[in-house]
């Protein structure tokens, strides 16, 4: 039997609120590199690690399947970048940036990019932001802590919620509109997929637990349109220093695309869109992640 080319290890958990996403994200990648040939893989639960803890985790390819603040918003990366081996996804500096909704919106606004009107406020902060609007952490993931407040009671209650937990919070003025993603792989925008929550909010639930989210696949959308989101997420996606993989997230009304959110590492669950995009382009899953470990690695890369 040959010599594996790479000794990846799959880092999953984490203590952040996404912990059991992470698991499950974790778990399927796993599965998917062992798919390919010149691949050993290993699977490793974490907590909050420290520089000695990661130094002791074998592997030459680190690929951490974890989201949230920690192990996707900075602290990780840190840790990773230190540590020298080759790892999937991008930087510190990127991650915290993406992460961070309100650096992420300035870096777009800078760009041209249509967002909705925000602010960001400290905990207990007071907005001047009119209803409806939404409510959300700064920085967290898969919509946790998400409010949307269609009166002064309903905005001041969420933040006022939100502020127990002491972080900053993001007052984001209210679009209704369709929901739409596009994923980003090496330097290539995926299809689009337009998300339709049943329950009308895309939430926690929506995203992970329910079966009645419809997802589609290169929606009807007008040719400028497309070429606009999907030209909007690349330019995000670079000029936050995002590398590798990247999710970014629209609402489309009747005026155009506003611009949700980036995510650094995005799901890979079986309810996540990256993959499903990908699938749709004609990579499955072990294509998706030899391309990863190829991006991580770009001394060994074979396409």
């Amino acid at each position: 039997m040959s010599t594996p080319r790479h000794h990846v290890a799959v880092l999953m958990g984490g203590p952040d609120g996404e912990h059991d996403v992470s698991l499950v994200s974790g778990a399927a990648i796993a599965e998917a590199l062992r798919a390919i040939d010149d691949v050993h893989v290993t699977e490793h639960v974490i907590g909050r690690l420290d520089q000695a803890d990661l130094a002791a985790i074998p592997g030459d390819v680190i690929f951490p399947a974890l989201h949230g603040p920690w192990g996707e918003g900075g602290p990780l990366q840190h840790l990773l970048e230190v540590d020298g081996r080759p790892f999937v996804g991008c930087g510190s500096a990127a991650a915290s940036a993406a992460m961070n909704k309100h650096q992420a919106k300035q870096v777009a606004r800078d760009l041209g990019i249509p967002t909705a009107d925000w602010e960001s406020i400290p905990a207990g902060g007071v907005t001047t932001m009119a209803p409806p609007v939404v409510i959300k952490p700064v920085a967290e993931g898969s919509s946790l802590g998400v409010h949307i407040a269609r009166s002064d009671t309903e905005r001041d209650n969420a933040i006022a919620e939100l502020s127990k937990h002491g972080a900053d919070i993001l007052v984001e003025q209210f679009v209704d509109g369709r929901e739409l993603t596009v994923g980003i792989l090496g330097e290539m925008a995926l299809p689009i997929i337009e998300i339709t929550a049943a329950s009308g909010t895309y939430d926690y639930d929506a995203k992970y637990d329910r079966d009645d989210t419809i997802y589609t696949v290169d929606p009807d959308l007008d040719p400028a349109t497309r070429a606009m989101v999907s030209d909007a997420a690349l330019a995000l996606h670079r000029a936050i220093g995002a590398r590798h993989l990247s999710r970014v997230d629209f609402l489309l009304d009747a005026t155009g695309p506003w611009l949700l959110e980036i995510n650094t590492m995005p799901g890979f669950t079986s309810h996540s869109l990256l993959p499903m995009a990908a699938k749709a382009h004609g990579w499955p899953l072990p294509e998706v992640c030899r391309r990863l470990i190829e991006l991580a690695c770009p001394a060994h890369r074979t396409a």
